[in-house]
């Protein structure tokens, strides 16, 4: 066999290639159908090194080989993220219309970077941005891209941010900082830091509350430190490790006044603006200049996905649209192009299962799904309250809930932590505050319970 026949047979159409698909989607029929989804848990690299090793041959092993390898062996050593008991970091639960539609994303070979090649694509990731820049809020004018998560969004969004910066000083013939500065909160997420290291500017911190919340004060007294070197101020719609929501109003009223950039850092949290208890929390959001939410995170949407929106689009056109011979084709045209909008080129349409899920099932469905994990939070910490080996570190204001077991040391809290994983009945990793070890329920998932979690705190007595 020439080595181009050898090349097309993985590609032809034939009863083999038949085969293939249909023992994949078999199984992601079964897995995505799962009743009573297993948490499961990692294995050392040294036993599956053991049980796994040699898949990669030059003959190949098979489609059915392959899948039974990676249904029997492989996902069973990865955590369950859509688990109800999985409530660690910040939990993932796709709706199966979200999760079936992603398969047909991939069938599908769709690019997602052009309006050229992708329209229909483009066009249907549009609408769900269109949707949440209104509930955001933000001005009709408004849109964005879908991401690959938080810290690549966060990132374009500063990108952006120093560009229009840089923009300013060269058009009014002025000179630039020799250090950009970005402000945001001691409790921001560390993609903030990493985006300024990534940029090599400057990040100064102004200091929260003792509720947690930075406010428009705390962040005046940098601006006066700083001056013109402050590119953007970061605000943060319900930090990861506490779900607090910054005293967004105040900063924005303040950013507005000084002509700076504000963002909003809302990956975890700003989806409680779906739900008419919370949204006061999140006022002055529609006055950002960009902000993030994922929805792999509390949109139920399978990974991995970030929606970046913009107040102004076409600023971060200016900062991102790549020039090259062969694009000329694209940048030309005015065509609304994602891969101009982030710091990246060939993109996934990632906000396609989003899309299908959101029109399969309707924005009501959406905005209870985000209000039981609320209401779920406030019950948790009540039930936390009346117990008195547990203390509530601070009162919940979204869905995350952070405790302590009174007495308890680092190597209690991570005993314990193992052996709750292995009775597979949840996942709680210890988190930290202030240096006290805590623990943290991130409810996410409408299959979690008030039982599970009950459970889960008998557990600890």
């Amino acid at each position: 066999m020439s080595d181009q026949a050898a090349a097309a047979r993985m590609h032809e159409t034939s009863a083999e290639s038949t085969a293939t698909v249909d023992v994949v989607l078999d199984y992601a029929r079964r897995r995505a159908l799962f009743e009573d989804v297993p948490l499961d848990e990692p294995r050392a690299r040294e036993e599956l090194e053991r049980v796994a090793s040699g898949s990669i041959t030059d003959g190949g092993i098979g489609a059915q080989r392959a899948i039974d390898l990676f249904e029997h062996v492989l996902a069973p050593a990865c955590i369950t993220t859509d688990h109800p008991g999985y409530l660690s970091f910040i939990p993932s639960a796709p709706t199966k219309a979200a999760l079936s539609f992603d398969t047909v994303v991939s069938a599908s070979s769709v690019y997602g970077g052009s309006w050229m090649e992708g329209a229909g694509a483009v066009f249907a990731e549009n609408e769900v941005l269109h949707w949440l820049a209104h509930e955001f809020g933000l001005p009709a004018a408004a849109g964005g891209v879908f991401v690959q998560g938080g810290t690549i969004g966060n990132l374009s969004a500063l990108v952006a941010a120093r560009d229009r910066a840089r923009r300013r000083h060269r058009e009014a013939g002025t000179r630039a900082p020799e250090r950009w500065v970005v402000v945001c909160s001691s409790e921001a997420h560390s993609s903030i830091a990493s985006a300024a290291d990534i940029m090599d500017v400057d990040v100064r911190t102004a200091a929260a509350g003792a509720d947690g919340r930075l406010s428009g004060d705390a962040v005046a007294a940098v601006l006066d430190e700083c001056g013109d070197a402050v590119f953007a101020v970061v605000a943060t719609g319900g930090t990861t490790n506490f779900g607090i929501v910054d005293d967004i109003a105040s900063i924005a009223e303040l950013t507005r006044a000084r002509d700076v950039w504000l963002h909003i850092d809302g990956a975890y949290g700003l989806a409680a603006m779906l739900v008419p208890r919370t949204r006061g929390l999140f006022d002055g959001v529609q006055h950002a200049d960009s902000v993030i939410v994922d929805p792999h995170k509390w949109l139920f949407a399978p990974f991995d996905a970030c929606a970046l929106l913009y107040r102004d689009p076409a600023g971060a056109r200016a900062a991102h649209t790549q020039r090259a011979e062969y694009l000329d084709h694209l940048t030309d045209k005015p065509d609304w192009n994602p891969s101009d909008l982030a710091v990246q080129l060939t993109r996934r349409a990632r906000g396609l299962p989003l899309w299908f899920s959101l029109a399969t099932h309707g924005t009501q469905q959406y905005r209870d799904a985000v209000e039981h994990g609320i209401v779920l939070a406030r019950d948790i910490a009540d039930e936390i309250a009346r117990r008195p080996a547990l203390g509530l570190v601070r009162e919940p204001q979204l869905s995350v809930v952070v405790f302590r077991r009174e007495g308890w040391t680092l190597a209690d809290y991570q005993d314990w932590s193992d052996r709750l994983l292995e009775s597979q009945k949840g996942f709680v990793v210890p988190s930290s505050h202030a240096g006290e070890p805590v623990l943290r329920f991130a409810i996410i998932s409408p299959m979690t319970t008030m039982g599970l979690l009950v459970e889960i705190l008998d557990t600890l007595e």
